[in-house]
């Protein structure tokens, strides 16, 4: 069998001695909070703003809401497109593991969370706009997306993903300010009310080549809906403790980063349109430096089209054309 197209995968825990690797993508969430003199304290706060969120969801048998803490792993995947030893980190995401006080144990939460691309900062900041530079009002390239799409269904099947977990990821992001999202009357006990919108986001459209569906709920206690991208069931194919594990650690991220949206001081209304320009919000205790990572998003893009891309591009264009594998159960 060769070797070629092989996936190796690698855990880093964070925690408040976290530091990111040199192949970590500075805009990620967790990494642009363990940077600056601050670096501790911010991640001390933040897994503390987890735990916090996650025992007044899981609020049952809980009366002092302190029976649960988790734990974060970053989860790295790096591919060996010749089999030669010669890796790049295609995709982070995060892994969480419950640890339950009262009956002293460990369980298994989700794997998914946050998701972090290089190959995604290539298209979004280099191929889309140097598109949109081109060719003001026009729809995105046919076939944009289209690698990365592939890339993570193969990182899905592949043995070293499969080897290591037993269920598909759940990745949990801000909702696109560019749509205007409609209250249902569904209501999940854990995730919340559902809102649906009429048009897909661009981003919605991008997860979608990558085998995702995508969902919207605001769960109880939360001010404005998170989306959810999941392939299967989310409402079956998770237990309760794996979803709350979810929305802890990612409501907690866009709390910091977007707390215009998520630290609104009001909830979202029956018809919620998501903006930036939203005064009414409380900042949290942690620092951010949000203009930094919407400067590296450009700076990693060109980083991922000389160091991967260009390199690469026939092995790429082969493989792509030649692979049209869907997601199977892990």
């Amino acid at each position: 069998m060769s070797k070629a197209f092989t996936y190796s995968i690698k855990n880093i825990r964070f925690d408040e001695d976290y530091h990111p690797a040199d192949s970590t993508r500075l805009t990620t969430n967790f990494a642009n909070l363990a940077r600056g003199e601050q670096r501790q304290e911010n991640l001390r706060k933040a897994l503390t703003m987890m735990n916090n969120r996650f025992n007044a969801l899981a609020h049952w048998d809980n009366p002092t809401a302190d029976r649960y803490s988790i734990e974060v792993d970053i989860v790295s995947a790096n591919l060996d497109i010749e089999g030669n030893g010669d890796t790049f980190p295609v995709i982070e995401m995060l892994k969480t593991t419950i640890v339950d006080h009262k009956d002293n144990k460990r369980i298994d939460g989700m794997i998914g969370n946050s998701f972090s691309s290089y190959v995604r900062d290539y298209d979004f900041s280099v191929v889309l706009l140097e598109h949109f530079d081109k060719n003001p009002q026009t729809p995105p390239p046919e076939n944009f997306g289209d690698l990365h799409g592939k890339l993570f269904k193969h990182l899905l099947n592949s043995e070293a993903y499969q080897a290591k977990f037993d269920k598909q990821p759940v990745i949990c992001l801000s909702v696109s300010t560019s749509k205007t999202y409609h209250r249902t009357t569904n209501c999940h006990p854990v995730l919340g009310v559902e809102y649906r919108q009429d048009e897909y986001s661009l981003t919605d459209e991008y997860f979608h080549k990558m085998g995702l569906t995508v969902r919207y709920f605001m769960p109880t206690g939360s001010v404005a809906p998170l989306a959810f991208y999941f392939a299967g069931d989310l409402l079956s194919d998770y237990t309760d403790l794996e979803l709350i594990s979810a929305i802890s650690t990612m409501e907690t991220f866009q709390k910091i980063y977007r707390p215009e949206l998520y630290n609104a001081n009001s909830a979202a209304a029956q018809v919620y349109q998501p903006s930036l320009k939203y005064q009414d919000y409380s900042l949290t205790q942690v620092e951010y430096d949000r203009e930094e990572r919407s400067q590296m998003a450009v700076k990693q893009g060109k980083f991922t089209e000389e160091q991967f891309i260009k390199p690469n591009q026939a092995i790429l264009q082969e493989w792509a054309a030649s692979y049209s594998g869907n997601i199977d159960a892990a």
